[in-house]
């Protein structure tokens, strides 16, 4: 019997009502008995980073980051824009992750679910810049736009359940779980 691959979920934003969470939440469903699905929920507890504390012991918080990224097989992140680039909050996650060595030649994609004119493309051309430097295998095919309009996400669940974004939704998530590792 072969042991399904670990998809590590982040969502890049804090905010409880965030779309950008419920696409997460929408993914970890989605992929139920196709990948065993990891959603990091500790960003808002990450110390701010320093690189003078990015030595052992490490802060109890960034330990669990990069075992849970060590343990993944892949990582899919769902981030917003916010001021023309990443979250603050988000950037200080990605910036652990470059002192580590966890998520060299992981396999990574990400949803951008924008529905903003300007799509959020500052965010993602920074996330794709942050991931190039550590190292990390970007899926190209799985680095998708995705518009998700808060009228597809239903108020009872937090799930997108609207059927086309669904779709499309699951459509990166296969293609980043079926990628050739790095």
């Amino acid at each position: 019997m072969t042991s399904l691959p670990t998809l590590m979920l982040i969502s890049g934003s804090l905010r409880g009502a965030s779309t950008n969470s419920a696409v997460v939440r929408t993914l970890a469903e989605l992929v139920a008995g196709r990948a065993r699905a990891v959603t990091y929920e500790g960003m808002g507890d990450l110390p701010h980073f320093n690189p003078d504390d990015d030595t052992d012991p490490l802060p109890a918080e960034v330990v669990r980051l990069r075992t849970l990224i060590a343990a993944a097989d892949a990582i899919l992140i769902c981030t917003p824009e916010y001021a023309g680039d990443l979250p603050g909050s988000f950037k200080n996650l990605l910036d652990w992750t470059v002192g580590g060595v966890e998520i060299t030649d992981k396999r990574v994609g990400w949803i951008n679910a924008s529905v903003a004119p300007t799509g959020a493309a500052g965010a993602h051309a920074a996330l794709r810049t942050v991931l190039g430097y550590t190292g990390a295998h970007v899926v190209d095919a799985a680095a998708a736009h995705v518009p998700v309009p808060r009228d597809a996400i239903d108020p009872g669940s937090g799930l997108v359940t609207d059927l086309p974004v669904r779709d499309a939704l699951g459509g990166v998530v296969s293609t980043l779980l079926e990628a050739e590792p790095a």
